[in-house]
């Protein structure tokens, strides 16, 4: 299962402010996923390799003053993975956080038609405050597209 990129339109209901986005969409056979179930898959046990790039980030981004712990970024709220949830409905959740350099979501969306399979978009959207988050976006790009196609093949 290959995963397309679709075009993303801007802005986006999920981060009216989005000035970046990119979105994926693979189909699987499995008609009873929901958008929940779907980030469950992808982002519940990420690879390990995933959880050390994610920390050596964690360790770059400290003497910025970037959120390094997503339970700082939003204590206490329902996770999927590492992502606070910002909204959940049976065919969208939206997950992400907001910090001085950028706000993101990551939006899961699924849809069944009659055909017996179901679509599953990932999109991810960026809101860059300032030049930090114009930088920071354009270094982790290349392995966001890793982990982004690593997430869609555990769906």
């Amino acid at each position: 299962m290959k995963a397309r990129e679709i075009k993303v339109s801007l802005p986006h209901p999920a981060l009216p402010g989005a000035d970046w986005g990119d979105c994926f969409e693979v189909v699987v056979s499995d008609t009873g996923v929901t958008a929940e179930i779907a980030a469950r898959r992808a982002f519940d046990r990420m690879p390990k390799w995933v959880g050390g790039l994610m920390a050596i980030r964690n360790l770059m981004v400290r003497p910025f003053g970037l959120q390094g712990d997503p339970e700082a970024a939003a204590p206490g709220g329902q996770r999927i993975g590492m992502f606070p949830v910002i909204r959940n409905d049976p065919d969208e959740i939206v997950l992400g956080f907001d910090d001085r350099h950028l706000d993101f979501r990551i939006v899961v969306q699924t849809e069944t038609p009659e055909n017996q399979q179901t679509s599953v978009r990932m999109m991810t959207l960026v809101e860059r405050h300032n030049s930090l988050g114009r930088m920071y976006l354009a270094v982790i790009m290349p392995f966001h597209k890793l982990i982004v196609a690593s997430t869609l093949s555990r769906i």
